[in-house]
């Protein structure tokens, strides 16, 4: 497959891939089950040759191509199909018509990007030698449906014969420039675990604090002991995040509360510096409120665990970038970042690496616009069908050569 065909033909589905995006925002579905997302991507490849996978526990899809040369590898190229919950403020004329729910993370650019890699490899099943797996996936945004998927089998590991043999994902940045892919070996994104802080005291009147057990002051002086406690006790070197968000306590202005509830999050780039941190962070916090006469219980609810990839999966998506964008057009991120991701769940157990795509608009540069998660967030659909063709390039080298020509 030439890098200039490949393009070319990307580009001729352009309207499509875009059309099938703006369908998917209008409509955003939240956690582990978006039947009308499901619906929508069953309906734009009804025509394709492609074998549907469906499991009990979500509605995600995998579609499996079947290369017409004969046997060989197998690869997984994966897109998310779940939005947030979280109002609109894009004023687009195909903005969500759902209050309170969003598609402010990219997923259904990612979905649409991925349906039209899924038409150009169609296309060309005549030559591919193996089996590409197109996993459509819901519930990315902290339902863990990537492990859900891997374990209704739906990926392979039992009756769908073996895992793949590599695995790649490819992810929106709306402040990264126009059309970059970025990437970089080993950790790439944070584990990420909640916090749930629960100080108890003894309230009373707001006049008379001495004769009460005031959780507030006890939950601030945790708050503040926490971001000490990150700076003394890990190495900077291998960051590590704690941040709370939300503080809740009492109901009037002169009630002292019986109890105080904080809310965060906790990110690390180590199983070992997670296990230290979860430690330490149950140590600090009822350490603190015993001091004062208070109790605390803590609650960490665990959440996605590092993503790591593979260096010559990351070798292997530059040199597909290379052949198809130009040397310019693959950059190497210095340090991981600290969001979390749950294909993590799936290069736990297939080598493989997930890419940024930059979908801000040209002349945009890093950190220029708002960024995921913003509710005006807005994707440069001009840069849609580089997606598609970048993951269908990573398809169709991978079961041509292996990553021995990365």
């Amino acid at each position: 497959m030439l890098p200039e065909t490949l393009l070319r033909e990307a580009n001729g589905l352009a309207e499509r891939i875009v059309a099938l995006r703006r369908a998917i925002h209008a409509e955003p579905e939240i956690g582990l089950h978006t039947p009308m997302t499901r619906d929508k991507v069953r309906a734009a490849l009804a025509h394709l040759p492609l074998e549907w996978r469906e499991g009990p526990s979500t509605t995600g899809l995998v579609a499996v191509l079947r290369g017409e040369a004969g046997a060989g590898r197998r690869v997984l190229l994966r897109g998310d199909m779940d939005a947030l919950p979280m109002p609109e403020e894009t004023g687009l004329p195909f903005a969500s018509t759902i209050p309170g729910r969003m598609h402010a993370c990219g997923h259904d650019a990612h979905t649409a990007m991925l349906a039209g890699a899924a038409e150009l490899l169609c296309a060309r099943r005549d030559q591919l030698a193996g089996e590409v797996l197109l996993m459509f996936q819901p519930g990315e945004e902290g339902y863990h449906g990537a492990r859900l998927m891997l374990d209704d089998g739906l990926l392979g590991g039992g009756k769908h014969g073996p895992l793949p043999d590599a695995a790649f994902a490819l992810h929106v940045m709306p402040n990264a420039p126009h059309g970059l892919v970025a990437g970089r070996a080993g950790p790439l994104m944070a584990a990420a675990d909640q916090i749930d802080i629960v100080v108890e005291g003894r309230g009373g009147h707001a006049s008379m604090p001495y004769q009460t057990r005031d959780p507030v002051p006890v939950a601030c002086e945790i708050v503040l002991a926490l971001q000490a406690m990150v700076t003394r006790r890990f190495n900077a070197a291998d960051a590590v995040v704690v941040t709370i968000t939300c503080l809740d306590a009492g109901t009037a202005h002169n009630v002292i509360a019986d109890r105080a509830r904080l809310k965060g999050t906790m990110r690390s780039l180590s199983p070992e510096h997670r296990a230290h941190l979860r430690e330490a962070v149950v140590q600090l916090a009822t350490g603190i409120a015993l001091a004062h006469g208070l109790s605390a219980e803590v609650t960490v609810t665990e959440g996605f665990p590092v993503t790591v990839c593979d260096a010559r999966a990351v070798d292997f998506g530059e040199a597909v970038t290379q052949a198809l964008f130009s040397e310019q057009g693959f950059h190497r991120l210095p340090a991981p970042i600290m969001g979390a991701e749950d294909f993590a769940y799936v290069l736990e157990q297939v080598p493989g690496a997930m890419f940024f795509l930059g979908v801000a608009h040209e002349g945009d540069d890093w950190g220029s616009c708002c960024g995921i998660h913003s509710p005006r967030m807005m994707v440069d659909e001009s840069v849609m069908p580089r997606g598609a063709a970048f993951l269908a390039g990573l398809a169709e080298r991978f079961l041509a050569e292996g990553f021995g020509a990365g």
